[in-house]
């Protein structure tokens, strides 16, 4: 399974005015999650739904639609979710 693309495409509906999304899975090398298959992500994702939400909402938003994937092939996601006025690119 392309866990970049599943993500994606799992994340879609929110329709993301920007998505970032990095595979850390070698800085966890070792790690039992790691040697399980799954895998270490983190998401920076920016949609005008977050608009109004609190964190933990955001956070459930992106979950609901990705959580099946845990632990495998996702081990660990790292989640930070923002409405667009929030977001300030790197």
């Amino acid at each position: 399974m392309d866990v970049d693309s599943t993500l994606r495409e799992r994340l879609a509906p929110l329709q993301p005015a920007h998505l970032e999304l990095h595979d850390d899975s070698a800085e966890h090398a070792g790690h039992a999650g790691n040697l399980s298959g799954g895998g270490h992500f983190s998401l920076v994702i920016v949609s005008e739904q977050f608009a109004g939400l609190s964190r933990l909402a955001r956070h459930r938003a992106v979950m609901d639609r990705v959580g099946d994937l845990i632990p495998n092939p996702l081990h660990a996601l790292v989640v930070q979710a923002y409405a667009p006025e929030e977001f300030i690119p790197s």
